[in-house]
């Protein structure tokens, strides 16, 4: 096996999608035909928006964004993909409907392109053990995504915006009151459906009124009362 094929090995088995395989039904995953590593420049487009999907995608190194482009020509920002073992494309592939969005690559980057035949099987065909541990997972993974969705409905659904950043920040808080954000502002904002110059200005605005203290990606709360008052 390839350095690079180790290393792929490495990151899938601490995804979801090979939960419950060992190292030899993941060796099997990884030599199927139905998987392949890519690896695009900086700049590359992964997939375009209208394009009919054929894989699903597991980042190994790098990043991508998920864009969309409007008629006016505005880019705008959907999320970013930059820890290693992140899926994605996997929704649009399963249920077979064109790309509403595109993904570009901003650094170079390595992808597994998992091919749908892998849990989409021929009629007759006998399926592998580690295809099956795949369907079941992927299963599992659009569960979390739904739930996903729904708490993500609850936090837009809150008026102002201090209570939207404080109902996406509170499930986060650590037993000190610490806050580290996995994610940037940039993603933190769209994830809001706000601005990010106005994320910062109501984060700039808690900070003075002492109820967090921000720094970079670590936020920690100083008035717990106040700041649960917001929920």
């Amino acid at each position: 096996m390839t350095h690079d094929k180790e290393n792929a090995a490495h990151i899938l088995a601490q995804t979801s999608l090979a939960e419950g395989m060992d190292k030899e039904e993941i060796a099997e995953l990884l030599a199927s035909s139905d998987v392949a590593l890519r690896i695009y420049p900086k700049g590359a487009i992964v997939f375009h928006d209208g394009e009919m999907p054929h894989s699903l995608y597991i980042l190994l190194e790098g990043e991508v964004h998920i864009l969309k482009d409007t008629y006016s020509g505005r880019q705008i920002f959907i999320s970013e993909i930059d820890r290693p073992g992140d899926m994605f494309g996997e929704v649009y592939e399963v249920l077979k409907r064109p790309y509403d969005m595109y993904v570009r690559a901003v650094t170079k980057v390595k992808l597994l392109e998992v091919s749908s035949h892998l849990f989409t099987l021929d009629l007759g065909e006998t399926p592998r053990r580690s295809a099956l541990i795949v369907q079941r997972n992927l299963m599992k993974i659009f569960a979390g995504k739904a739930y996903g969705m729904h708490t993500k409905l609850k936090i837009l659904a809150s008026g102002m915006l201090r209570e939207k950043i404080v109902r996406y920040l509170f499930p986060h808080i650590d037993d000190h009151g610490n806050i580290t954000l996995t994610v940037s502002r940039e993603f933190m904002a769209s994830y809001l459906a706000v601005s990010r110059p106005s994320l910062s200005r109501e984060l700039s605005a808690m900070q003075r009124e002492g109820i967090i203290e921000a720094a970079g990606r670590t936020i920690h709360i100083l008035d717990m009362e106040q700041f649960e008052s917001y929920l």
